[in-house]
């Protein structure tokens, strides 16, 4: 299970449609690996360009590491948008999952709004994980 605060999940969204026609992405903390509670966003550019895969620009990912930990939290997780295709992992979003202990959380855009669902990916194996929206 994840928690996230209903204004991250608007900027989350937000990210996501201003990336359209592309997959957008951006980076979640949290206080470690196994903390539920989802504390930073870190909006990063798409370097793919792609309406069908997303590659982390490397300098975004740096620069939300180090804010991270300056803030004394770590790196738990990836949100990417899917711009035609519902909210659930593709083959390539999981060769792509390099850690196990992270949250992979999904944006479709296939609809009228947008709808998000996380998982965790480990050997190939797709776990979803409930996600909980908190009101702040």
């Amino acid at each position: 299970m994840i928690r996230i605060t209903e204004n991250r999940l608007t900027a989350i969204f937000a990210h996501c449609l201003s990336g359209l026609p592309y997959e957008a992405c951006g980076l979640i903390s949290a206080k470690d690996p196994g903390s539920e509670d989802i504390l930073g966003w870190y909006p990063t550019e798409n370097v793919a360009n792609s309406a069908r895969y997303y590659t982390i620009d490397p300098k975004g990912y740096l620069m939300a590491d180090k804010d991270a930990e300056s803030r004394g939290e770590a790196i738990v997780g990836v949100v990417h948008s899917h711009t035609h295709s519902d909210p659930y992992p593709s083959p390539t979003d999981v060769l792509q999952a390099p850690d196990s202990t992270w949250h992979y959380i999904i944006v479709s855009l296939r609809h009228t709004f947008p709808m998000l669902r996380s998982f965790r990916i480990e050997s190939g194996n797709i776990q979803e994980e409930r996600v909980v929206v908190i009101k702040k």
